[in-house]
């Protein structure tokens, strides 16, 4: 009988990092490089400067640790405005490379296997988002009156999402994911408001943190940023082993490897299976009869 001592979520660690634009969320990656974490950064959103620089002042020499694939869908300017210039391929992209890291000389192998050190980062979930939209209006067809059916297109693009973000934190997803998101306050039909990722339309939104055993939010409050570990009234947020943390909100300089630490421990010693014990009874002894 499987025992909660040997849960998967002793190995790997899936987070949910939401914040407001702007507010820092792919710079407070560093302190994993530092820690001895590789990343591997799917970028939809093309805004790695900051990590970059900030690698480049903490820890130079483990900027290598660090690789990424940039996919954006082009765009150019018509007569009615911005629209996509040739195919809708940046979601397709973000699908092969999740299957199968590779591309011109790069070849990864499949991110499902690539085990504990390594964790895999969307940044973020709001452009791959974008992404699977532009996808399926650009395959949509138009229907008997010659027009396109805007509802069918955000439903096919909201289960495209969802279902990467069920393959990303299934258990047989053998690898660390931080998918980055931002955040949209939506009124609730007791006309308050919450706090949900942003998705593609509204009902997307609150079934994303469903898929997530962590869930964290970046705040900036006065100038200090912090990782906010604990629910409030305006969101509900999830941390495992949220008693181990003296404080509930963390530096966000510090937080995310604070987080994997007391999740996982080292990157060098991470938390395993414990064998199961092994009793061994003496064996039977047959006593012969002499004649």
């Amino acid at each position: 009988m499987p025992s909660l001592a040997n849960h998967q979520s002793n190995l790997f660690t899936k987070v949910l990092f939401l914040s407001d634009s702007k507010r820092g969320k792919t710079t407070t990656l560093w302190p994993l490089v530092k820690a001895g974490y590789k990343l591997r950064i799917l970028d939809l959103d093309n805004l790695l400067d900051s990590l970059k620089e900030r690698l480049l002042a903490e820890c130079p020499k483990q900027l290598d640790s660090v690789e990424f694939r940039t996919l954006r869908d082009k765009y150019k300017t018509g007569p009615l405005g911005v629209v996509l210039d040739g195919p809708a391929k940046a979601f397709i992209d973000a699908m092969k490379m999740l299957d199968n890291w590779k591309y011109d000389d790069t070849d990864l192998g499949s991110p499902k296997e690539w085990g504990p050190d390594c964790i895999l980062v969307i940044d973020s979930l709001s452009r791959l988002c974008d992404a699977a939209y532009d996808f399926h209006a650009f395959m949509m067809k138009p229907g008997k009156s010659g027009e396109v059916d805007g509802r069918a297109i955000y439903g096919q693009a909201q289960d495209a999402v969802e279902m990467v973000l069920a393959n990303l934190t299934s258990d047989t997803f053998k690898t660390n994911v931080i998918v980055i998101c931002h955040g949209q306050y939506m009124e609730l039909p007791d006309k308050t408001s919450k706090i949900f990722p942003q998705g593609v339309g509204q009902k997307l939104s609150p079934k994303i943190p469903q898929y997530f055993p962590v869930y964290i939010r970046l705040k900036n409050s006065a100038g200090k940023r912090t990782v906010q570990l604990e629910s409030d009234v305006m969101i509900d947020l999830a941390m495992p082993k949220l008693g181990a943390f003296e404080k509930k909100t963390l530096d966000a300089d510090t937080g995310l490897a604070q987080i994997f630490q007391t999740l996982r421990g080292s990157v060098a010693t991470p938390q395993v299976k414990a064998e199961p014990v092994v009793q061994v009874r003496p064996k039977a002894v047959t006593l012969q009869r002499r004649v």
